[in-house]
């Protein structure tokens, strides 16, 4: 059985509308950032990313940045990459849409 936060089910929902979103860290750690949205905590999102890469559903690549995707808002940030659905992420974002789940 695989449990998702209500925060971890809105990220599988954004990337199911928009297949490479920004991301970014800092060089000295591994915590993942997304600024672009302000429904959650910069935190509760860093810790979602954490727990979907975990989880396998999603892919965090640092080698990969947005081509024509402004990263200034993350210039404390020293590596700037994307993101996307893996393909079990997107299994279970279509399973769970089946289902009618849906971040509260």
């Amino acid at each position: 059985m695989l449990a998702l936060t209500d925060g971890e089910i809105a990220f599988l929902q954004k990337l199911g509308q928009i297949p490479f979103l920004p991301v970014a860290r800092k060089a000295s750690d591994m915590i993942p950032v997304y600024l672009e949205d302000d429904a959650y905590e910069t935190q509760v999102y860093s810790l979602a990313l954490q727990c979907l890469e975990k989880k396998m559903l999603i892919e965090l690549d640092y080698h990969m940045p947005l081509k024509q995707f402004d990263y200034s808002a993350y210039s404390a940030y020293q590596l700037h990459g994307s993101m996307a659905l893996t393909q079990r992420g997107q299994q279970i974002l279509e399973l769970a849409e089946l289902e009618g789940i849906s971040a509260e």
